[in-house]
């Protein structure tokens, strides 16, 4: 399939536009134009028999010398006839030599109804246009007879013809104009487009992604899109680098494990099982499952779905409780999610204050809901992140200064979880806190009695 230009359909359509609206618009200046002269014509008609009519009452005898009914009205050259009441031609113009007018129908009526009448007649090859009235209605005596007036309608013909063609030639000018008007404008319109699409292949070439569309000056649609484009690209390059950085974090945390492992097991080949060394191997297996687990955890959370489950999170933050976790603020709170995801989550904010809070201290789950907002928090007795290391540590395998066990991917699960679900994760002290969009018709305990809760199911953090 040919594919067309927008140029030229712009172009095309612009034209077909053009050229229905001049349709249009001569359509309606003919029918008026031609309304307008026919009106006049008649117009004279009428107003030549007005004055025949009043020359046969008050100088009949004027009205029989020769050439009497021959002078042209405004220029237009008029056939007379009148004839008395029994039909017989009294007067009649010179002009139609030894013929006469073949209107004896319309005479006979005018006579016999008294009504005047327009009519359309043919002399030969002449197209005639005539006016008959009884000599009485237009002026005349009242002895009775009629008049009849006709003048051909060539130069009216000529006029519309005119008319026709120069409203054919002023369509197909304004038609070529407007084309060649809009062919320069989208043109230029479409320029910025061009070099956009010229930009992005180069970027495309290269595959640097650095590099950035060209922004133009103006502020129009097509600005709009370079900067959208641009802000694409930017999102791209940062997804890149993350995942450059992920691919090298993860090679390095899988690293370490890995070596032991091999270690290990060389020292098996040689030496033999012992205690100790099985319990290594356990150890590396497990650190191995746990980060392999995170990981398949986080690739699961970036790219799952919008979640649609009617979640309780209080019930959540009650079946967390152990030895050392306790509720704290415990509000009827619901939001649509993922319970699995959201279980998951909750388990690693526990797990992070069990490592990294005082040993043997309490650690605190709330559920509570403000303001249309939904907060899911663990507290533990501890001191707390320092101010810079907030973002941090969200952040893939980050440890913290302590450097303490773990794949470093459990608060980056929890921040993953939060923003699939509408909402954010962010830490402020030794307080973690995941917000998400809360359901209003489940604000309070009245409304809980018309959703049931979901299944609850106590877990172990970690």
């Amino acid at each position: 399939m040919s594919r067309v230009s927008l140029r030229l359909r712009s172009v095309a359509a612009a034209t077909l536009g053009i050229l229905l609206a001049v349709v249009v618009v001569g359509a309606g200046v003919d029918v008026l134009v031609s309304r307008h002269l026919h009106r006049s014509f008649d117009h004279t008609l009428h107003e030549r028999a007005v004055e025949v009519a009043q020359l046969a009452a008050s100088a009949p005898a004027v009205l029989t010398a020769p050439g009497a009914l021959d002078s042209p009205l405004g220029g237009t050259q008029l056939s007379v006839e009148v004839v008395d009441r029994r039909g017989r031609i009294v007067a009649r113009s010179l002009s139609l030599g030894g013929g006469v007018l073949p209107a004896k129908r319309l005479l006979e009526q005018a006579i016999a109804h008294g009504r005047s009448s327009y009519a359309g007649l043919e002399a030969g090859n002449e197209d005639l246009r005539a006016y008959t009235a009884p000599l009485a209605e237009v002026g005349g005596p009242a002895a009775g007879g009629a008049v009849i007036v006709a003048g051909s309608t060539h130069d009216l013909r000529e006029t519309l013809a005119s008319l026709h063609l120069f409203v054919l030639v002023a369509g197909l000018a304004a038609s070529a104009l407007g084309a060649i008007a809009v062919a320069i404008l989208m043109t230029r319109a479409l320029r910025p487009l061009g070099e956009l699409a010229e930009s992005a292949a180069d970027i495309e070439r290269t595959g640097d992604p650095r590099r950035r569309l060209p922004q133009p000056a103006a502020r129009d649609e097509v600005g709009t899109l370079a900067a959208t484009l641009n802000e694409m690209l930017a999102s791209l390059e940062r997804a890149r680098d993350n995942e450059r950085r992920f691919l090298a974090d993860a090679s390095h945390e899988l690293r370490t494990p890995l070596t032991a492992l091999r270690g290990n097991v060389d020292y098996l080949a040689r030496h033999g099982a012992t205690p100790e060394l099985v319990a290594e191997l356990e150890a590396d297996a497990e650190r191995l499952a746990r980060l392999a687990d995170d990981l398949l955890a986080l690739s699961r959370e970036e790219s799952a779905g919008e979640p649609t489950e009617v979640i309780r999170l209080d019930e959540l933050a009650r079946a967390a409780s152990g030895s050392r976790v306790g509720p704290g603020t415990m509000e009827p709170v619901a939001v649509r999610g993922d319970r699995a995801a959201l279980e998951r989550a909750l388990a690693n904010l526990v797990r992070n204050a069990e490592l990294y809070g005082p040993e043997g201290g309490r650690i605190t789950v709330a559920a509570e809901q403000k303001n249309g907002v939904a907060r899911l928090s663990v507290a533990d007795e501890g001191a707390g992140l320092a101010p810079g290391e907030a973002e941090q540590a969200f952040g893939r395998f980050w440890r913290g200064a302590a450097g303490k066990p773990g794949s470093g991917l459990g608060l980056a699960i929890v921040r993953a979880t939060a923003e699939r679900h509408g909402g954010r994760a962010f830490a402020k002290g030794s307080r973690f806190t995941i917000e998400l969009p809360a359901l209003e018709a489940l604000a309070c305990d009245a409304d809980l009695e018309d959703v049931p809760a979901s299944p609850g199911r106590p877990f172990t953090p970690g």
